[in-house]
């Protein structure tokens, strides 16, 4: 082979190689990126609901590993855990949900509500415990049918600074989607949180409300 013909296929294989890490690039370039959705605070409560000048400061939730994440959840079948595809929650599932719940006290007037972050130099009165159950769309009829939005939220309430446990509660919403596209699975985790924090919120006004005198100070 003469030296004119190697530096052509060499020169050729190197436009060859370049012309595919183009391509490679193009395609991550024009990937279409995940979509975010976010949840929405309970601002709506029922009438009369007891009001105190307590400080709650909500603790960040705990979760199974399978929903400690911002990807948003599914079960195609009871034992099998999986996750929709280009969608994702706008923060991993237990900040969110502590979020939400600091907003959701907040528009109750009941308390006062802060976060870990915020409490700094502030003396909370009670601490908020919450463990996240169950965040996950159930395929119970199929993956062609709706599927059945589950949200359970296992609360207790701790005096502080003692952190003694005064009450505990478990609130669970489940919805059926009106549809099978994952705007229509997100729309049934927001009615179905929506419901869970207003009982979870009225539970911690009322018990707020009744506690021992010694336990209110």
């Amino acid at each position: 082979m003469t030296l004119d013909r190697r530096n052509t296929l060499l020169f050729l294989g190197l436009t060859a190689g370049q012309g595919l890490t183009g391509c490679a690039a193009l395609n991550i370039a024009t990937r279409q990126p995940p979509r975010l959705f976010a949840l929405s605070p309970k601002t709506t409560f029922e009438e009369g609901l007891p009001r105190s000048d307590a400080v709650v400061m909500v603790e960040a939730p705990s979760a199974t590993a399978g929903l400690n994440t911002a990807r948003i959840a599914l079960k195609p079948e009871p034992t099998l855990l999986e996750y929709y595809a280009a969608a994702l929650w706008i923060d991993v599932v237990p900040v969110m949900v502590q979020n939400l719940v600091v907003e959701s006290l907040d528009a109750s007037r009941a308390v006062e509500a802060v976060s870990p972050a915020e409490a700094v130099g502030i003396r909370p009165d009670y601490g908020l415990r919450i463990h996240i159950r169950e965040f996950q769309a159930e395929y119970d009829q199929g993956t062609d049918k709706p599927p059945l939005v589950n949200v359970r939220l296992q609360g207790r309430l701790l005096e502080m600074p003692r952190r003694r446990s005064i009450d505990t509660v478990s609130v669970q919403q489940m919805l059926r989607a009106s549809g099978t596209s994952v705007d229509s699975v997100v729309l049934a985790y927001d009615e179905s949180l929506g419901k869970a924090l207003k009982r979870l919120v009225e539970w911690t006004a009322r018990t707020i409300d009744t506690a021992p005198a010694s336990e209110q100070g």
